[in-house]
């Protein structure tokens, strides 16, 4: 469709990608929101817990073969493991350390030498969502907040939930253990999953349909070499940004669907869950407000195990760990660990820099809203608002040069297989690495000023 006139590519859009991608999508989760529904609906019935915990296993399991056929054996491999370290070191007050370690041991073996390349990488999100439970169980056993090891029906359970096996999002034990108790169904609950469902479906068919010809075709823009390059990268990045929130919304949908993702308000059940946010992303405050909102359940779990047991080695070395492990979690792959670890130096010198712009200046122009009683005494004037939108900029400036890497012209096999250290040089040598030039001006900057 690239090489059509405008006027051609409006008129086979329609029937060339958007209805045939949205079919193709259902296609691929139908069964998976059967079997969500299925279970939800069979923990109604008030069975024992033990069957009701069989019963999600089943399910995930289920779903497992259903998108990995095989090769699902490497995620219940996994899932063993896990217990088998939390029950054999149950008596350790580092459980969560240990089953850690091991995990990441498994990870890195697992895609060096056990499982093609290519097989591993579809398997990722699945492995990831498993070792982000384990490590959380183990850290909460830790802390008290899980008093004892649970059965293994209970674990496995847990770590195939039916509802975020596949497309995640992380949840605590305690919410898992709130779901297979069979909350009632209702119109809100209902609605909450055909809202997720259909913005899932909608970003689905954007980052497949309109991303990748967002200029000139949608936003009729052109310019010199230079340019061009720059909205070749904010294309690639808006349509892996769209991959991003169809999960996100996708993950919502299928939990919500199996019973999980509420809070309680008073005597009644808000279905609330929230795993992206879009808007924060696309119009963004401050890099640190994208990297928070890009998976919120994510961005919970690096904080609560990662940085704040990291924390005592200093602020920036724990922003430096937490980035870190969620590139191991992500998998042996260069252009993701390179995109999160330059994440870290971007958000680290933008928050040094806005706090001591805004203690110098006493406005509120933090990488994070001020609260209502802050101290500082510009709050909302037109230079804290200019200040806030050219930090905005910013972001969104870093936000096409590190997605440049996720070039949909790329074929599939090789970004399956993950995209190596050349590719992500030679992609960012064409911006002339102007993000790490910017980022590293704002940190000479602030020494300047600090």
């Amino acid at each position: 469709m690239a090489t059509f006139s405008r006027q051609e590519f409006f008129q086979q859009l329609l029937q060339d990608c958007l209805l045939p991608t949205a079919q193709q999508g259902l296609d691929q989760i139908w069964l998976l929101l059967a079997i969500c529904l299925g279970c939800r609906l069979l923990w109604r019935l008030g069975l024992p817990s033990c069957l009701k915990h069989a019963s999600t296993v089943a399910g995930g399991f289920l779903s497992l073969y259903h998108f990995f056929e095989l090769h699902m054996v490497w995620v219940v491999l996994l899932s063993l493991l896990c217990y088998l370290a939390l029950f054999l070191c149950r008596h350790s007050s580092h459980r969560g350390v240990l089953v850690s370690v091991i995990i990441l041991a498994y990870l890195l073996v697992g895609e060096t030498y056990m499982v093609d390349t290519v097989a591993w990488h579809r398997m990722r999100g699945a492995q990831m969502i498993v070792a982000m439970k384990a490590v959380s169980l183990g850290f909460d056993l830790d802390r008290g907040e899980v008093s004892v090891v649970p059965s293994p029906v209970e674990f496995m359970g847990y770590l195939c939930f039916v509802g975020t096996v596949i497309f995640g999002p992380w949840i605590s034990f305690h919410r898992y253990l709130e779901a297979v108790q069979g909350r009632p169904l209702s119109c809100r609950w209902l609605q909450k999953v055909a809202q997720s469902l259909l913005l899932a479906l909608l970003c689905l068919v954007l980052s497949t349909c309109v991303g990748p010809y967002l200029f000139p075709y949608f936003i009729p823009l052109d310019g010199d070499h230079l340019l061009r390059k720059w909205l070749r990268a904010y294309e690639s990045a808006i349509s892996f940004r769209l991959s991003n929130y169809f999960v996100g919304f996708l993950s919502e949908a299928t939990a919500t669907l199996a019973g999980t993702g509420f809070t309680k308000e008073k005597d009644h059940l808000e279905w609330d869950l929230t795993v992206s946010k879009p808007l924060n992303v696309e119009l963004p405050r401050s890099m640190v407000k994208v990297v928070t909102s890009w998976n919120l359940p994510m961005s919970c779990w690096l904080n609560n195990y990662v940085f704040k047991n990291a924390l005592h080695l200093g602020t920036f070395s724990a922003v430096l760990v937490t980035y870190t492990a969620s590139a191991l979690l992500h998998g042996l792959s260069f252009h993701l660990a390179a995109v999160l670890l330059s994440l870290a130096f971007i958000t680290y010198v933008e928050h040094i820099l806005r706090k001591c712009l805004a203690r110098i200046l006493s406005a509120c122009i933090l990488s994070r809203r001020c609260p209502p009683d802050c101290s500082h005494q510009y709050r909302s004037g037109l230079g804290v608002r200019a200040l806030n939108l050219l930090f905005g900029a910013l972001a969104i400036f870093h936000l096409a040069y590190l997605g440049s890497l996720f070039d949909v012209d790329v074929d599939d096999t090789t970004e399956e297989q993950g995209y190596g250290m050349a590719y992500t040089v030679h992609k960012w040598s064409e911006l002339s690495w102007a993000s790490h030039w910017v980022t590293f001006g704002c940190w000479i900057f602030y020494c300047l000023i600090g």
